[in-house]
């Protein structure tokens, strides 16, 4: 049972603040414009990626994309992302809300249509005729924006307080309008769509003579109900989300010291718990893995404490788990000609990232209140974020007993920052910047459930690297980043002689190279190189049985810009993406895209 309302232990000034925050990616200006006046650096000579993104963007407020972003029609963005897999029956389809849907309250925009600053309310009811259990639930999306100006925006999809989507939107350009399809497995949530509800629809968006564009959404859910031939997929019992509000929201991090929270009482029978959570970087932290320490920065005019952030998350003020940051970039992130066609990994439908909770299952069943806590180490204004609690019970019994037996789990990572960074008497710097980072997870404990003592131990090895080899100058900023973020993960769960492991390795390698510079007359010139992917890998052994699966999705892009006083040119845009899964005891999946010239040019598909 949810006993309290979520919140954010630091409080913004106003209401209007902590909405406008989370207006679009990489924006914190009231009127959604990048930053001017006292709060802006002079956006000439050499320029950061920071610093870049801010003059590209006070660009295209003026200008738009220009034709090189319509090449083909409104052929973009274009993913080789798979479908989520389902039962090959027809599902019942529950319509939440399109740009023609009405709103609750008179005078307000259409759910569907995102033309402000606000949040969009919807009701929520289950599908009639269409009882569960299911064996899978999708959500879908559907996303048009027009042709015109306007930058990417944040969006989000509460069900009930609890976010079913996360992700951002893709730029338009002058004459191109893009559309594109999200869809996310959501069976696990099913407690919260089996009750009506308040639903919200949240893509704060600025429409008006200078940002032109509206993004129009169109939403549902598909329920697929269990069958002999498709069984019911086991879900959660109980869903408690960590977002702003009753209907949800956005939970913004300015600092490290600020925490997403939630206070729940739980129910006595607790055998297992998950959390899955989103941080996604914005604002000052958009470009976080460019970052340099806070010395460097001051003097080099870049975003400071360091490349590295990680999300921390406690329960009762114990470390309880890690969430490892993924590198995200926007599709106006850099160079807004990188992401034309081929948008970035998982920028439009971001994928959470789940914690086990289970050693702790113990201590939530005592009948008391219990707060988990999610903040993001080196947090520099700022992170969106929200979260998810997955309660899973023992049916068998009302009353769960045992123990958290060990927490080894240090309550921050261990940060080295080590600086080889030369100053000539110009002021000219060149050198190397190398941060790494390790956070390990060692947890055990055990419940007394109707089958017997359950005893799981979870183990991770987090590791974290960024090398940054610079040379900044007064007309060149040069930046090489190499960096890596590895997660290896045990879990190890025994009841009465038998016993189930689980490995899962993660890693998300990330390369950028960036070249800006600066000559004559408000001219410049910008190369950027950028390289993202997302490993995993997992073996599951249970009674002498394994199975195992892997997943690669990786996208690499290059393109170059020529500054003029008065606006930019994109030339030798190129994008490719992979992306492949592997189940030994399921499908494959492959499909590679490619594109040249801000046009895609090759797809191939197969195992």
């Amino acid at each position: 049972m949810r006993q309290t309302t979520i919140c954010r232990l630091r409080q913004s000034a106003t209401v209007l603040l902590v909405l406008v925050l989370c207006a679009c990616a990489g924006q914190t200006a009231l009127d959604g414009t990048p930053p001017r006046g006292a709060q802006a650096p002079a956006l000439r000579g050499a320029l950061s990626p920071e610093r870049s993104a801010q003059k590209l963007r006070s660009m295209i407020t003026r200008n738009g994309l220009g034709n090189d972003a319509s090449r083909g029609g409104a052929g973009y963005p274009v993913t080789a992302d798979p479908p989520v897999s389902h039962p090959d029956e027809a599902p019942c389809i529950d319509r939440l809300f399109n740009p023609h849907t009405p709103p609750l309250e008179s005078g307000q925009l259409p759910v569907g249509e995102f033309a402000d600053y606000s949040d969009h309310p919807f009701n929520y009811k289950p599908p009639k005729n269409c009882s569960g259990p299911y064996a899978k639930i999708i959500f879908k999306m559907h996303f048009r924006v027009s042709a015109g100006v306007q930058y990417d925006r944040t969006g989000a999809v509460w069900i009930g307080a609890t976010d079913v989507y996360f992700g951002t939107t893709s730029e338009p350009g002058q004459n191109a309008s893009p559309q594109w399809d999200v869809e996310r497995d959501v069976t696990d949530y099913a407690p919260i769509f089996a009750q009506p509800s308040t639903g919200q629809a949240s893509v704060y968006n600025v429409v008006n003579s200078q940002y032109t564009s509206i993004i129009y959404g169109t939403a549902e859910l598909d329920f697929y109900p269990a069958t002999k031939k498709y069984p019911a997929a086991r879900s959660a019992d109980v869903v408690d989300p960590l977002s702003g509000g009753p209907d949800g929201g956005y939970v913004n991090l300015d600092a490290p010291t600020d925490q997403m929270t939630g206070t729940f009482t739980f129910p006595t029978n607790v055998e297992a718990a998950y959390l899955d959570v989103f941080l996604e970087s914005q604002s000052d932290d958009e470009f976080w893995y460019t970052c340099f320490p806070n010395d460097l920065a001051q003097k080099l005019d870049n975003c400071g404490n360091t490349a590295f952030r990680e999300g921390e998350v406690t329960v009762d003020g114990q470390p309880a788990g890690v969430a490892p940051i993924y590198p995200w970039i926007y599709t106006g992130g850099i160079d807004p000609y990188l992401w034309i066609p081929i948008p970035g990994v998982e920028t439009l439908d971001f994928q959470p990232y789940r914690i086990d909770l289970t050693p702790f299952a113990a201590q939530l069943d005592d009948g008391n209140k219990h707060t988990i806590a999610v903040s993001v180490f080196n947090d520099d204004d700022y992170f969106a974020a929200n979260a998810t609690l997955l309660v899973y019970e023992d049916h068998g019994s009302t009353q769960v007993t045992g123990a958290l037996v060990r927490d080894g789990t240090a309550l921050s990572p261990a940060e080295t920052v080590i600086e080889h960074v030369r100053f000539n008497k110009a002021g000219d710097a060149s050198g190397t910047i190398n941060v790494s980072a390790t956070h390990p997870v060692s947890l055990q404990g055990y419940v007394i459930t109707s089958k017997g003592r359950i005893t799981t131990e979870v183990t991770q090895s987090v590791s974290f690297s960024n090398v940054q080899k610079i040379d900044v100058t007064s007309n060149r900023f040069f930046q090489n980043i190499t960096q890596a973020t590895t997660i290896s993960s045990n879990t190890s769960t025994s009841r009465g002689g038998k016993h189930v492991k689980t490995q899962v390795q993660w890693s998300y390698p990330f390369n950028l190279r960036y070249n800006y510079v600066a000559g004559a007359s408000g001219t410049a010139t910008q190369t950027t190189n950028v390289l993202q992917a997302k490993s995993g890998s997992g073996l599951n052994e249970i009674r002498g049985r394994a199975s195992s699966w892997t997943l690669l999705n990786t996208v690499s892009s290059s393109d170059t810009l020529n500054f003029t006083a008065g606006g930019f040119t994109p030339s030798n845009g190129k994008s490719r993406q992979q992306y492949k899964s592997l189940d030994v005891e399921g499908p494959c999946y492959e499909e590679t895209i490619k594109s040249l010239n801000y046009v895609l040019t090759g797809k191939m598909t197969g195992c």
